[in-house]
């Protein structure tokens, strides 16, 4: 099989494999430490050499995870690109200080999260840093110091955000270049195409990353609400001999801002799966039907 390509996020952003391997669920996949760095090393093998965290993952777990199956093999980081969120502050007994979820993104908070992140994935830097949620009380200023110290230290490379707005990315883009904005969009949630977000990333030159690009599975279940946009692209899929899930990533990747899709799974037939869609193209009539029966309508 063909390696996944990569694809670099921005003109002064990084390179990313056109598919990342999202880590999110790691804590409940129940994998010895040899399993796990199996998985990565599967991974790496695909191509897929980018991996996406949050501190909060697995209630602040999921670092720890990866990064004891990490140190098996170290020499794999020189290999892979580690992507990390902070600002989110959830209520856990890992977090006994927390008293109610809540967003910061003041410098000390960020530079604390980041240290933890590097302490639980047992490197010396993250490749790509992101603010995980857009925070009423974020100051642009104070992020983009922060960001700026952070990357003077070596703790981090490259920096970006996650669900933000076209006008919040660019807020914050004007003070310090980021490499990326990572939001939801599938087939289910198709927002990100009409308010704004992707028009302005493409203006500037800036690929989003897409988490629930097949909406949490909710494209696999038997479900009369979505039972027009499955069958539609299940015809499409058997016409063109390739597989659902490929056909789903391969329409979200046809998008001019080049979109970086995510995985969810464990399974690494799932990561194949997502891996083969980086050769696909629809046709312009295939993807807008895929558009038509997502809205329930033609376009206008």
């Amino acid at each position: 099989m063909t390696p996944c390509p990569a694809v670099r996020t921005s003109e002064t952003g990084l390179a990313l494999s056109r598919i990342v391997a999202g880590m999110w669920r790691m804590g409940e996949w129940n994998m010895s430490p040899q399993q796990r760095l199996a998985l990565i090393e599967g991974c790496v093998e695909l191509g897929v050499t980018s991996f996406d965290h949050a501190d909060i993952y697995g209630q602040y777990a999921v670092e720890e995870l990866f990064g004891e199956a990490l140190a098996l093999r170290p020499a794999l980081r020189e290999r892979i690109q580690l992507v990390s969120k902070c600002g989110i502050q959830l209520v856990s007994p890992a977090r006994p200080a927390h008293k109610i979820k809540q967003y910061d993104t003041s410098a000390a908070h960020i530079i604390a999260s980041v240290d933890n992140s590097l302490k639980a994935l047992r490197t010396d830097f993250l490749d790509l840093l992101l603010i995980h949620r857009p925070d009423p009380l974020m100051d642009f200023d104070e992020i983009a110091e922060t960001f700026e110290g952070l990357r003077a230290a070596g703790k981090v490379k490259h920096f970006g955000v996650s669900n933000f707005s076209r006008h919040q990315f660019e807020s914050l883009h004007r003070r310090l270049p980021l490499s990326t904005n990572q939001v939801e969009f599938s087939p289910l949630h198709t927002a990100p195409m009409y308010d704004e977000t992707f028009d302005g990333l493409q203006d500037l030159g800036v690929a989003p990353m897409i988490w629930s690009p097949l909406a949490g599975g909710r494209l696999f279940r038997d479900d009369p609400a979505t039972e027009a946009l499955r069958g539609t692209i299940a015809r499409i899929a058997a016409d063109i001999e390739q597989p659902f899930g490929s056909v789903v990533l391969a329409w979200i990747m046809q998008l001019p801002s080049r979109p970086i899709p995510l995985t969810g799974s464990g399974r690494i037939e799932a990561i194949e799966e997502a891996v083969w869609a980086t050769r696909i193209k629809l046709s312009r009539s295939q993807w807008f039907e895929i558009l038509r029966a997502a809205q329930g309508h033609e376009v206008p």
